[in-house]
């Protein structure tokens, strides 16, 4: 097999200038570094499957097909194994419930942050994606040599 892209789906969950953010913990990549819900698409699975079925595992929200919106596609070259990625961020209208760690054996905190003043420990593409959708920016790449 020649050359893959690993996709990924991203939920930027707002509620009115706070931002939806958990630590990881015990995972392997980045712990103790703040990422948005998100995870890996699934083999047959698309990219909006992958949000809707990540949001219910890792924060017990139930989010409906027709009120997520792409708001920015990355792609990324990851620091951790030179693996390519495309990540797709979406941002969604409503949702129902509160956010809970559901999966407290991987992620240590789950909490809103203030988007003006995000912690200093956050993964550094997920802070250039929030800047980019902050700014209206639709497309990015990170991690490229240039």
């Amino acid at each position: 097999m020649g050359h893959q892209n690993i996709p990924a789906s991203y939920l930027v969950l707002m509620r009115g200038n706070k931002i939806l953010l958990l630590r990881r913990f015990n995972t392997g990549y980045k712990d103790g570094q703040y990422s948005l819900v998100a995870g890996h698409v699934d083999e047959g699975e698309t990219f909006t499957d992958a949000l809707i079925r990540e949001a219910r595992e890792e924060s017990g929200l139930e989010i409906s097909r027709d009120k997520v919106k792409v708001v920015h596609i990355m792609h990324r070259r990851s620091d951790f194994d030179g693996s390519q990625r495309v990540d797709v961020f979406y941002s969604v209208d409503d949702f129902d419930g509160e956010p809970k760690n559901v999966e407290s054996h991987k992620c240590d905190d789950l909490s809103w942050f203030d988007i003006g003043q995000l912690p200093e420990n956050i993964i550094p593409y997920i802070r250039d994606a929030i800047s980019n959708i902050q700014n209206g920016i639709f497309y990015s790449e990170h991690g490229w040599k240039k």
